[in-house]
């Protein structure tokens, strides 16, 4: 019985510790695979989405995790929802882009209205369809792989998307496109190319945000972010994308700020580790 009172206290803060790089475990998620984040300021809500393979439901989660609410999005497929984004109004877009074969040409964006987010069932008001006019085959040569996309977010009335790298020889470029928002179909701008490292398993794109007041944005991989700041409308510049790490390897998908200085994290299960929901605060950094 003593041994069992030791190892109660050590399991209790092994699950809300703090590592030495800031990354704070606040609870395991219900979802097993979690591929984007977004948190509304206005009602205090975090929302997640999960990838492929999996139902066409939004689901409202609590700040440990646990599954609050579940809205039905019954109009549209899961074909590969990778990222959720919102727009100042509150209203949620889904990031339907998944394309780890870089052969689709269904990519889409669909729109969800703020006044149906406390339903159990909803459709989506409109979708944004889109293609990347750089793409001329359907798959590319392995080697043109640059078509997949994980990461975006809302601005000005456009969305902003990052792509992942899928060529076979990766050196961390990734395109930014720009998407407006409307409903329709768009041919994507491409913005610039951007590099984050030269590790495909650490260094390949999976999740993107700006911060509310629209100065940051922040990019995701397995192990580590980047914060790009300084730019003016979408003049995006490599000098002003800094790198910094978790200090935990996962299978990281989705990233969201909570408030300017905070950013929520969720990674996928897998062999046992990941499902978890973190916390990152960026004031941390502010200070090393």
């Amino acid at each position: 019985m003593r041994v069992i009172k030791l190892l109660i206290p050590i399991l209790f803060f092994s699950c809300n510790s703090t590592n030495q790089e800031g990354l704070k475990v606040l609870g395991k998620l219900d979802l097993k695979e979690v591929s984007g984040l977004e948190y509304i300021a206005e009602t205090q809500k975090l929302w997640a989405i999960q990838d492929s393979g999996n139902k066409n439901i939004i689901y409202n989660l609590d700040e440990n995790g646990d599954i609050a609410h579940e809205v039905k999005i019954t109009n549209v497929k899961n074909i590969d929802w990778e990222d959720i984004t919102s727009d100042t109004e509150g209203n949620l877009y889904i990031g339907d882009f998944g394309n780890n074969d870089n052969d689709r040409k269904n990519l889409a964006i669909q729109k969800v209205n703020k006044t149906d987010l406390d339903e159990k069932e909803a459709e989506a008001s409109y979708t944004v369809s889109f293609c990347y006019p750089e793409q001329k085959e359907f798959p590319p040569k392995r080697s043109q792989m640059l078509f997949d996309v994980e990461s975006f977010f809302e601005l000005n009335g456009n969305f902003y998307l990052f792509t992942k790298n899928r060529s076979a020889k990766f050196e961390g470029d990734f395109y930014v496109y720009k998407v407006p928002n409307k409903e329709g179909n768009h041919a994507a701008q491409l913005i610039t190319t951007l590099k984050s490292c030269k590790v495909f398993s650490k260094c390949a794109i999976t999740a993107a945000d700006i911060s509310p007041n629209g100065k940051t944005i922040v990019l995701l991989a397995a192990d580590k972010i980047w914060l790009l700041t300084n730019f003016e409308n979408d003049n995006f510049l490599q000098e002003n994308m800094v790198q910094y790490p978790l200090g935990d390897f996962s299978q990281k998908e989705g990233v969201c700020f909570k408030d300017s200085n905070t950013l929520l994290i969720a990674d996928e299960k897998s062999n046992k580790t990941g499902g978890k929901l973190y916390e990152f605060d960026l004031n941390r950094l502010k200070t090393k």
